[in-house]
């Protein structure tokens, strides 16, 4: 299938915008073949500001109207409590609040941006997915990663080299307890890697220190300003280790 015969099929949906590469292709596909389109953004605990910021711009730029729904994950024991399906309920909680909204907007038709390069069989959260109905056109119709950051840069899609970024908790161990301040204390740490000009990094949490995962290309950096860097991250962890097994 292709997707203007999915819009054909699906004249009138609402957008899941998560402010990455997949769900701004797929809502600028919306906005290209569908007659009526509506994007909803969740703000949580587990999304960095910029992310919010950049489905804000992505909106502005397909002229499509955004809906931002807040969501306190952490109100949810199973969530909080971080077990391997962490990612289950917390999509079970997400995709509740949009389904509840888009349908109150009298949008019934919800989409999402999985593609076919992701394996769905290693994602709790598709799960959720499947018991709210939620579409995934991008998978339906054969579009891979490599082929969405393509015509992505075709169509001027500012996010199209724009690296995958996972949500904040999954930089805490499983089976820790998920806190606001802990999380606070990772995107802190990461606002600083970003301010040196550091991209598609983690900095995960070891106990109280920061344990950063770097492209092997950026290592050299790091240590050229290890003391300035390690110094500012010192603020949020107690210690700062470099992860020989660097994130790729």
């Amino acid at each position: 299938m292709e997707l203007k015969e999915f819009f054909d099929k699906y004249p009138k949906v609402a957008v899941a915008c998560s402010g990455g590469v997949d769900s701004a292709f797929l809502l600028y596909q919306a906005k290209r073949y569908a007659k009526e389109v509506r994007a909803y953004f969740v703000r949580s605990q587990f999304q960095p500001e910029f992310e919010g910021e950049d489905a804000k711009k992505l909106c502005a730029q397909a002229g499509a109207e955004l809906t931002v729904i807040d969501v306190d994950v952490l109100s949810d024991a199973a969530v909080r409590s971080n077990p391997p399906d962490r990612c289950y309920y917390c999509k079970k909680r997400i995709f509740a609040a949009i389904r509840l909204r888009a349908e109150e907007d009298d949008y019934p038709v919800l989409l999402e941006g999985t593609n076919a390069s992701d394996d769905v069989g290693d994602r709790p959260g598709v799960k959720a997915l499947a018991e709210y109905g939620v579409l995934s056109p991008l998978r339906e119709c054969g579009y891979d990663k490599e082929r969405i950051r393509r015509e992505a840069k075709e169509a001027g899609l500012f996010v199209h080299d724009k690296p995958a970024y996972a949500c904040l908790a999954t930089r805490i161990p499983r089976g820790r307890t998920i806190t606001k301040e802990l999380l606070t204390r990772v995107e802190q740490a990461e606002n600083v890697l970003f301010s040196f000009g550091f991209t598609d990094f983690r900095v995960r949490v070891y106990h109280e220190a920061a344990r950063l995962q770097l492209p092997e290309a950026q290592i050299p950096e790091f240590m050229r300003r290890k003391r300035e860097i390690t110094d500012r991250l010192l603020e949020y962890f107690d210690e700062v280790f470099l992860d020989c097994a660097v994130n790729r």
